[in-house]
């Protein structure tokens, strides 16, 4: 089955054990080339792979990529537009879900640009827990390093340009 424009779908975030990580129960697609797929949702539960679930809080414009070992997500919060950043292998559909597997690594960018790395200690823990090759390291850190590079230059998304355009396609498709 092949993603359109409008159609619901799930995301599941996957560890490199192959455990599953975290659901959430749907995100609408609203765009995808060969390089990236963008969705949204606002206020969709989320389950932990400990049964616990919560919902967000606002809208969000998720950004997938078939070249970049991260996916980013846009928050609208009320006093600007929050990033949050997971160095994650690239998506896949397989007809059940928008499908990644989280490599622990994550960059939280504010409104006005300034970023800060998180769960460094995480990712150390789980590199030798589940034996990250020295492949998927090197391109881990890699793939940081361009993600930052992204941010610090303000390429898209972080420019911010087609956030709230994606935005207002999401709020005209829920409309219907």
């Amino acid at each position: 089955m092949k993603l359109s424009t409008g159609m619901t779908v799930q995301i599941h975030s996957y560890k490199h054990n192959k455990k599953l990580h975290r659901i959430w129960k749907k995100t609408m697609v609203l765009y995808q080339d060969q390089h990236m797929l963008v969705t949204a949702n606002n206020r969709t539960r989320v389950i932990e792979n400990d049964g616990r679930s919560w919902h967000t809080k606002e809208p969000a414009i998720c950004y997938f990529y078939n070249d970049y070992w991260f996916n980013i997500i846009g928050m609208l919060k009320k006093d600007g537009v929050y990033f949050y950043c997971n160095l994650s292998s690239p998506f896949l559909y397989d007809g059940e879900a928008i499908k990644y597997i989280d490599y622990d690594l994550d960059v939280k960018v504010f409104p006005d640009g300034t970023y800060i790395l998180l769960d460094e200690k995480e990712y150390q823990m789980h590199q030798n827990q589940m034996c990250y090759s020295d492949e998927i390291q090197d391109i881990i850190m890699k793939q940081r390093d361009i993600l930052i590079e992204k941010i610090k230059n303000k390429e898209k998304p972080f420019d911010q340009s087609d956030i709230k355009m994606f935005h207002e396609q999401y709020k005209q498709l829920t409309r219907k």
